[in-house]
């Protein structure tokens, strides 16, 4: 005799027969997901998240010569109180854009055509109205390419 046997309680248990009173098996999901939880943890420590902070980018190239044309440049330098100097000279407000329209007529005599850059360097407390009027004299002058200077933070701290 059987240990099975002897035991009621252990037959309705373990009884693969048709009874109603049976207990259908269940998974226990609870070390499921602690079995999940520690792979997930390995997996965010052991992984690299690397960024590239560049793009790979194949610029074209060009076979040609540079330019024979040299641009000529008029520098407006705008001081903190507001006065101005072109080309190293310190000029009057009114005569300002006098002196570009001269400049620009002695540069068209010699090259045909207008070839001027007016570069204007203006100090950072310069006064709004002082680069105004720099760039309407390069208007009256005539002279539409303008560049504004500037200095990196670099060279600011020095």
């Amino acid at each position: 005799m059987s240990w099975l046997d002897s035991h009621p309680h252990a037959k309705r248990k373990f009884s693969l027969g048709g009874s109603t009173t049976s207990i259908e098996p269940e998974i226990n999901l609870i070390p499921f997901i602690d079995v999940l939880l520690v792979v997930l943890i390995f997996l965010m420590i052991s992984t690299t998240f690397t960024r590239y902070q560049e793009l790979a980018i194949t610029l074209p190239t060009a076979n040609g010569s540079e330019s024979q044309a040299e641009l000529k440049q008029i520098h407006i330098a705008v001081s903190r109180d507001g006065r101005f100097a072109v080309n190293g000279k310190v000029t009057d407000r009114s005569q300002l854009s006098n002196t570009l329209t001269q400049l620009n007529g002695q540069s068209s005599q010699k090259e045909g055509n207008n070839s001027l850059q007016v570069n204007i360097d203006a100090d950072a407390k310069a006064p709004h109205q002082a680069v105004m009027t720099a760039l309407e004299a390069a208007r009256d002058a005539n002279l539409s390419n303008i560049v504004f200077s500037s200095q990196s933070n670099n060279q600011a701290k020095k």
